[in-house]
């Protein structure tokens, strides 16, 4: 049996909302940060770090282990559905044999960004109660009220180069979208796009998404669409750019709300990048907030506090919490959080940071350089509030 560890909930409006745990299975050296979002109506939602203690047995005991672990976890939970979960590993190429592809209905990816805790794994699970599940074409699809909820994982492709592979993998997306009634500038809210060696590739994935998004509509007239675009690995050594997507019908457009923050951030087009600050999604009994890969930037599209690794942390935080202010929401609402480090030196320093300042927040800090090589630190994150809204169906 897991120790479990209540770190207490913050209370908004007279209930509480959301509430931190951590578990720990002392026998497997492993432990997992939880956040659970639990309404007053409507289903709860939970979010899952799962990390390993013990850095110094071999890799196929760690992944034995955080298999083990996720299926106890899994059999405690039977009445919740594992809808996604993401694995961040150390050595992808090496690492693959460990997983099982056909992983029931549970949407898989699985990331080259190596954890900094010293293990070779660390995973992110999303947990919902009473949806339904069904596997799609490099996905998942969770169905609920009258939503579909669309998953996908892996979408890469071959190619000579990383612009030919970006645009032959966002029609690989806009092609399975199609398949369930989507299109890429209606329905997608949310892309991680992983490029290999950054610092090289990164302006052609730019420049081909950029083309591509003015073929499908998606202009600075229009709006984008919220990205996390870093240094990540794919199983496969000749994958240049790969993606995972999320996506959502039966929104009205009126549920949909793009994050600019003009007083800290400027939009990204005027530096050449094509994606939002972040989106909010509203629903009848909450709303979804997400905020896209987020550095120490200003409204002039500069770096702020070159070199200096603290007071960037600092200048990314305020701008994340700026744009979770513009959706009604705050840190205390903060389902996860993915730190992204340009340099291994660092993590000591941003660990003590995060222990500082945000302790109860399931987390993971993972090597992976940012698109700019001055920016030394960025995070992403995920914030449900209680704010719904009766003109629309509950998630």
């Amino acid at each position: 049996m897991p120790e479990i560890y209540n770190l207490g909930a913050f209370q908004k409006r007279n209930r509480i909302m959301t509430d931190y745990q951590n578990k720990v299975w002392p026998d497997l050296s492993t432990e997992a940060q939880i956040s659970i979002f639990s309404p007053i109506r409507g289903i709860a939602e939970y979010h899952v770090i799962i990390r390993l203690t013990d850095s110094s047995c071999d890799p196929a005991t760690q992944f034995s282990r955080m298999a083990t672990t996720i299926a106890l976890l899994q059999d405690d939970w039977r009445d919740r559905v594992l809808v996604w979960k993401r694995f961040f590993l150390s050595d992808a190429i090496n690492q693959s044999v460990y997983f099982n592809q056909a992983d029931d209905f549970t949407a898989v990816s699985i990331v080259q960004q190596p954890p900094l805790d010293g293990t070779k794994v660390v995973v992110w699970l999303y947990f919902v109660p009473k949806v339904n599940v069904s596997k799609i074409t490099q996905g998942t699809m969770m169905e609920h009220s009258s939503y579909r909820h669309l998953y996908h994982t892996q979408i890469g492709s071959n190619g000579d180069n990383v612009a030919i592979q970006t645009e032959s993998t966002f029609d690989r997306y806009t092609q399975l979208l199609e398949t369930k009634g989507c299109t890429l500038e209606e329905h997608c809210q949310r892309t991680w796009i992983f490029v290999q060696n950054v610092d090289t590739y990164y302006a052609g994935m730019v420049a081909a998404r950029r083309n591509y998004f003015e073929k499908e509509g998606l202009t600075p007239d229009t709006h984008f669409i919220a990205s996390t675009g870093i240094e990540g690995k794919y199983t496969n050594q000749e994958t240049l750019v790969f993606m995972d997507a999320y996506a959502v019908h039966g929104l009205q457009s009126e549920q949909i709300q793009y994050l600019y923050a003009p007083t800290h951030l400027n939009p990204t087009y005027q530096y050449g990048v094509t994606f939002e600050r972040g989106t909010a999604i509203q629903y009848g009994d909450r709303r979804h907030v997400f905020i896209s890969g987020t550095a120490s930037i200003n409204n002039r599209g500069e770096i702020e506090h070159p070199m200096d690794l603290i007071k960037q942390t600092d200048r990314m935080f305020e701008n994340i919490c700026t744009l979770l202010a513009e959706a009604g929401a705050g840190m205390d609402d903060v389902m996860h959080l993915i730190i992204y480090l340009r340099d291994i030196a660092d993590h000591k320093t941003i660990a003590s940071y995060m222990q500082r300042h945000y302790p109860r927040i399931p987390q993971v800090i993972v090597w992976a350089p940012v698109c700019r090589p001055g920016w030394l630190v960025e995070a992403e994150c995920m914030a449900i509030t209680d704010a719904g809204d009766k003109r629309f169906e509950d998630f």
